[in-house]
Order: C-alpha cells, then sequence, then structure tokens
C-alpha cells in the first residue's frame, strides 16, 4: 500500500492518507496518485473485510 495506514477501533475502520504526499503519475498520465491500496486487501483486525481504495487528483 502507498500512503495509507488502517485501523480498526471497534467496529470503526479508520484510515490515514497524508493529502500532502504526491506519488507517481497514473499509468493513463492523467493523475497523480496520492494514496492507494494497490488492489483489494484484507483489513487488519476484521476478518473477511477487503478494501480497494485510490486517491488521486488531476495532472496540473
Amino acid at each position: 500500500m502507498k500512503n495509507v495506514k488502517m485501523t480498526v477501533t471497534g467496529d470503526h475502520l479508520l484510515i490515514d492518507i497524508d493529502l500532502r504526499e504526491h506519488g507517481d503519475v497514473s499509468k493513463s498520465g492523467k493523475s497523480i496518485i496520492i494514496a492507494s491500496t494497490e488492489g483489494n486487501k484484507d483489513v487488519p483486525g476484521a476478518p473477511g473485510v477487503k478494501i480497494g481504495m485510490n486517491i488521486y487528483k488531476p495532472k496540473e
């Protein structure tokens, strides 16, 4: 995962992403990837639960 921290507290999944961080340019070249799970991943502490997420912004 890139720039994604997950924590399960009780029945809540907390996702921490630093929005100031800028990663790679997307494959299409149209966006800057800020954070990604890089596919579907298991949620730690939540058996059977998965997450798939991409956070991006348009390339300037």
